[in-house]
């Protein structure tokens, strides 16, 4: 997995210890409603396409262009669905970080679904009734950004 620069010089600085992140995914439907998922070459699973967010980068376009990148497939944002938290993540070089999870329901407008870059081992449309196993995480966005209505999800654990 390539690191932006951005991350690279920050890590030459605090090492391995925890960093908060902020990353924007997406999920995307064709015009059957079919999801778009990648499956990832770090951990062999399926995923929705996303990543970090570039300092200065709107939400929305490192968004659309995570998915380009990994998937080749053009999107369009329709919806911010969620804002989530992910579960402490611990990297195979140690280093340790959570991200703060902006996720986008789009539309696909263009491209090819193909794998388009080194973080993908296959890319694919699945119908929402025959979709691949999905860790927790994964799958409770996909199902607020299914669900979403027009308002943003997001998880309050109570005061």
């Amino acid at each position: 997995m390539a690191i932006p620069p951005f991350l690279a010089e920050l890590r030459a600085l605090v090492g391995h210890r925890p960093l908060w992140l902020s990353a924007a995914c997406v999920v995307v439907l064709d015009d059957l409603d079919r999801v778009l998922l990648g499956r990832r070459a770090d951990t062999g699973g399926w995923a929705l396409p996303g990543g970090i967010i570039d300092p200065g980068e709107q939400p929305a376009e490192a968004a659309v262009r995570e998915c380009l990148e990994e998937t080749g497939v053009v999107a369009v944002p329709e919806l911010l669905t969620s804002v989530t938290v992910s579960p402490p993540v611990t990297y195979p070089n140690g280093d340790h970080t959570r991200y703060l999870e902006l996720t986008f329901r789009c539309r696909a407008v263009g491209g090819e679904a193909r794998v388009n870059d080194e973080e993908s081992l296959e890319v694919g449309w699945f119908t929402q009734d025959a979709l691949p196993e999905l860790d927790r995480y994964s799958r409770e966005r996909l199902e607020l950004a299914l669900g979403c209505t027009g308002t943003a999800a997001f998880r309050f654990d109570g005061v």
